[in-house]
């Protein structure tokens, strides 16, 4: 059952869109260096729903948001180079204000003609944008006389631009919503197994309700990343000084019970690169086993672990990826993260169904040049990840209500 079926969401092609104000929230918090875009996915996954707006003669108003400016005007988290970006992508003009509400703002809005594309200036500029301000959420429903939310990313949380303005304009979700609540529907609801869920990152604390989660649906769980130290150490193996959650080890004892109760493989790395400092032209060693010597770091999964992921990978029929196997932002620690990427890809060749979620595991895609290598990549790793908990999205809950 999708979150879509549950809750009765509209769709936007089921609303006319000629002429109208059509007030539409998107994810664009892409990665920026140097005041320039480093990927350009989030914008380009937008492209069907904007171009369907444009070719319905709308009056497309763009909001989104971009980093952590606190909740005040900074520069350096401007919108100016995602609107100038997505102008490439549509191959049109898109107009630009320096404001998402106020004076510059609804003089933008009301300078737009049917057909046009406007993006406003980063909604995180207003602190009363996370803090679901009622007259923030006014001001911004002003732009509009219909509301797409197409911002997958951001539905986990309830903020002006996702829930508030809902309760002002009719709303409707996006082509690239749809697609997300559609496939992951699809493919968790109703798995071709064996199904196996590789998850990784730094801590077992952000994970923990999606692992608990997962145990009642997979057939087999590989840990990898820092999180799989916490859970080595839970066995009793050493770790030497990688990172460990120590908070967290009586969890980690519960969720490899749970996956032997439910018969569900839990599969840690064999082996381990270390080092014994965190430096790009660190030294590195491969252990000889799961444990890692006293004066050591475990920084990415070794070679058996390799072989030994890339085995269960081909096995299986579907696939979800959450998650690094290391410190893959610096190349000598990338080597599981990048196995792990082409390993799905050939399963995705292969006819398994692949998905990644998550900021950082899309970022080993963007190295590595597999991402369209892939059946699904989730443009909101932790959105994606509430589901799989089961949790209502606010952003949906919101259009439902």
């Amino acid at each position: 059952m999708t979150e879509k079926s549950a809750l009765k969401l509209k769709l936007m092609q089921d609303f006319a869109l000629k002429g109208k104000r059509v007030l539409t929230r998107v994810d664009y918090n892409v990665p920026m260096k140097g005041g320039k875009i480093e990927d350009n996915a989030r914008i380009r996954e937008t492209l069907k729903t904007l171009n369907a707006l444009v070719d319905a003669g709308a009056k497309t108003v763009l909001i989104a948001h971009l980093g952590r400016p606190k909740g005040k005007p900074d520069l350096k988290y401007t919108l100016k180079p995602a609107a100038e970006e997505l102008a490439r992508l549509l191959k049109k003009p898109v107009a630009f204000a320096s404001d998402c509400v106020g004076p510059e703002a609804d003089k933008a809005v009301a300078a737009l003609k049917a057909g046009e594309v406007l993006l406003l200036e980063n909604l995180r500029f207003h602190a009363e944008e996370e803090a679901n301000d009622p007259v923030f959420a006014k001001a911004l429903a002003k732009h509009g006389e219909v509301f797409v939310q197409d911002a997958f990313g951001a539905l986990h949380r309830a903020h002006a631009s996702t829930a508030g303005v809902t309760k002002y304009l009719p709303g409707a979700i996006g082509f690239l919503v749809q697609r997300e609540l559609e496939f992951l529907d699809r493919a968790i609801g109703n798995p071709q197994r064996p199904f196996l869920a590789i998850v990784g990152g730094a801590k077992v604390s952000d994970k923990l309700a999606v692992l608990d989660k997962l145990l009642e649906r997979v057939d087999a769980l590989l840990i990898g990343g820092g999180m799989a130290y916490t859970f080595l150490a839970a066995q009793g193996i050493s770790i030497g000084k990688s990172l460990l959650e120590k908070d967290q080890i009586d969890n980690a004892k519960k969720i490899i019970e749970k996956a032997y109760n439910k018969k569900v493989e839990c599969l840690l790395p064999a082996d381990h690169v270390a080092v014994r400092e965190i430096r790009a032209d660190a030294q590195t060693t491969i252990t000889q086993a799961m444990s890692i010597p006293p004066d050591m770091i475990g920084v990415d999964i070794g070679p058996h672990a390799i072989e030994f992921f890339q085995e269960q990978i081909a096995k299986a029929k579907t696939i979800f990826w959450n998650g690094p196997m290391g410190i893959f932002e610096m190349d000598a620690f990338a080597r599981g993260s990048v196995a792990v990427a082409e390993a799905l890809a050939e399963a995705t060749k292969n006819g398994a169904t692949t998905i990644v979620g998550g900021g950082d595991s899309l970022s080993v895609l963007a190295k590595t040049g597999l991402a369209d290598k892939m059946s699904h990549c989730s443009t909101g790793g932790g959105a994606s990840l509430e589901l799989l908990e089961g949790k209502v999205l606010p952003g949906l809950a919101a259009l439902a209500s």
